[in-house]
């Protein structure tokens, strides 16, 4: 008799707080979240509180959930085998998120990289206690659904660090099974894709310039971005992130939406000049975008499909969560309410 032991869990999201998904969140995220679906019990949510901390218009926040998960799906997340959720659609997040502000340290959260980075850009009165918690209400994310592993990247790590420390000090104080400590979950094998302008920086939501390609942009105007992209002196076409970062980021870019390696597009174009590249590679990244645009349209164009899924993956969210934060409730103390007569 064979028994089944349960999937480790993963939970995982992306802020709605653009129009548009990156072909790096594409590449460096999507792609990965499908092939975690098979060995994994995964969670997959649209950090919709998140992103509350650039205060967007309402309207636009609405529209962009519905817009990132019709992205999700079209990437290939299977509500069949991932529960797909928007974050305020279960408030135990906000609720744990409180518990948990209580026992983070004013300078632990102070000393965030993320938080002091931008706090610096906005100066005092554009920061938000929002911005400065932010990180507590991520632990709370990863937290409340017992998650063994994080998808995270460079830039999530010491958040993911704050987590791990808020659970052992909780299990300390309250009780060791109080949470699931949690591992990050780096596949190195995930290409990284960087700005096309600036090339040693990461490919970002946060910018608006031309070294970012959008998923839902014009294919013909991602093109002429690809085009316009900056390469490296020299004349050679290899990959050496190093000295040649600009024609590396191209090599990553189209490796992964051609099939082929590094070293065989290397080979490839041997004697060829950087405008060779480029033109075909416009060409690869015009046609996929041309494909999972009309996949994102199929879903757009059926909001209450979208609702249905959202509704589904918060009822099973929901289930989790509300144990976890009963759990927690007790063990710091606060009186259980007494329903009924």
């Amino acid at each position: 008799m064979t028994i089944e032991t349960p999937r480790p869990r993963i939970l995982s999201g992306m802020q709605p707080s653009n129009d548009s998904l990156t072909l790096g969140n594409y590449i460096g995220a999507l792609t990965q979240w499908v092939a975690l679906q098979d060995s994994y019990d995964t969670l997959y949510m649209m950090a919709d509180l998140h992103a509350l901390t650039v205060n967007p218009e309402p309207e636009s926040l609405r529209a962009r959930t519905r817009r990132t998960l019709a992205q999700y799906l079209a990437g290939g997340v299977d509500p069949k085998r991932s529960t797909l959720f928007v974050q305020s659609h279960v408030p135990q997040h906000a609720e744990l998120a409180w518990i948990l502000s209580c026992q983070t340290g004013f300078g632990e959260a102070g000393r965030m990289t993320q938080f002091k980075d931008k706090s610096a850009k906005q100066g005092t009165e554009g920061t938000t206690v929002g911005l400065f918690t932010y990180p507590v209400l991520m632990a709370a994310d990863i937290l409340l659904y017992n998650a063994a592993l994080v998808p995270v990247g460079e830039d999530q790590r010491q958040h993911l660090e704050l987590t791990r420390n808020l659970a052992e000090r909780m299990n300390t104080r309250f009780g060791q099974d109080t949470f699931t400590v949690p591992e990050g979950h780096i596949v190195k094998s995930i290409a990284k894709v960087y700005d096309l302008q600036e090339p040693t920086q990461k490919m970002s939501k946060s910018t608006t310039g031309k070294g970012t390609l959008w998923l839902l942009d014009e294919p013909k105007a991602a093109a002429k971005k690809i085009k316009s992209a900056v390469t490296d002196a020299g004349t050679e076409i290899r990959y050496d992130p190093a000295e040649k970062p600009g024609v590396s980021n191209l090599l990553t870019i189209y490796s992964v939406f051609s099939g082929k390696s590094v070293a065989e597009l290397e080979t490839e174009y041997a004697g060829k000049q950087y405008g060779h590249l480029k033109v075909d590679l416009a060409e690869v990244v015009a046609e996929f975008l041309t494909e999972f645009q009309s996949k994102v349209n199929v879903y757009l164009d059926d909001p209450a499909q979208l609702d249905a899924i959202l509704a589904e993956g918060a009822a099973k969210a929901q289930v989790i969560a509300q144990e976890t934060v009963e759990r927690v409730y007790d063990r710091v103390g606060l009186l259980a309410p007494r329903h009924g007569a």
